[in-house]
């Protein structure tokens, strides 16, 4: 859990209660008592009027109440477009969660915000999956975050099949279509994958952290590339070679 979400649920769950110890709190954060101390002091500094001491255990005064959140109408259609977009297109799990945030953020909204939400006029319709991108986006997103190789069955644009052992490194969409940014240990190179060509997908062990082929390195070998293309377009073309004499009869 990352810093930020943790002062947020230590002030929710200090809100309405009496004395809560920092034992508590680190078993229900699955943090050490040492982490809680740390927050509470932070929150302290921040304005949260946490009453207590260590040993005894701390509260949140009555009458405290996190500051509504400020959007006007355009933030509002960019959180909400966003959100349509994962629960469409970013799989079951990463839909899920984006429902649940944009719940979380109407509830923190004023009260004459929260119909601006249900009022806009943006979508995403959800794209066909017949090739079970979106249960494989999950699989690829935890192997990222893992640090685990993939095995995968890939049958590129010419229907050629073959097996690839990928290094994952990122997920990218475009126009309805996910990428996997990976290193490739048969190419022994960066390469780009469409998750509706995977056929088959397996975990493997872990992959090691390692110059040049991280992500930064990734992108920094596709902005090469670009502009290896860009120079070779703007390159004027060579003239055609004079035609030869012709010969004597």
């Amino acid at each position: 859990m990352r810093r930020a979400d943790r002062l947020f649920q230590i002030t929710q769950y200090l809100r309405g209660r009496r004395l809560t110890t920092a034992r508590q709190l680190a078993q229900w954060l699955s943090v050490s008592e040492r982490t809680v101390y740390r927050d509470i002091r932070d929150l302290s500094l921040s304005g949260v009027p946490v009453d207590g001491e260590a040993g005894v255990g701390y509260r949140i005064k009555p009458g405290y109440d996190l500051p509504p959140l400020m959007f006007n109408a355009d933030e509002i259609d960019a959180l909400v477009i966003g959100m349509r977009m994962v629960q469409a297109w970013g799989g079951p799990q990463l839909g899920a969660s984006a429902a649940s945030a944009l719940a979380k953020v109407v509830l923190a909204l004023p009260k004459e915000k929260r119909d601006f939400v249900e009022a806009t006029p943006l979508f995403a319709p959800a794209m066909q999956d017949d090739c079970g991108q979106g249960e494989r986006l999950e699989a690829i997103r935890q192997a990222i975050n893992s640090r685990h190789k993939l095995l995968l069955h890939y049958t590129d644009a010419q229907q050629r099949s073959s097996q690839r052992v990928v290094w994952p490194l990122a997920l990218a969409f475009f126009g309805g279509t996910w990428l996997l940014a990976a290193w490739c240990e048969t190419r022994d190179d960066f390469r780009s994958f469409r998750l509706d060509r995977v056929r088959q997908m397996s975990e493997q062990g872990h992959y090691p952290d390692r110059n040049g082929r991280r992500l930064p390195d990734f992108v920094r070998a596709m902005q090469r590339q670009v502009r290896a293309q860009q120079s070779s377009a703007a390159a004027p073309a060579t003239p055609p070679a004079p035609a030869a004499p012709p010969s004597a009869a």
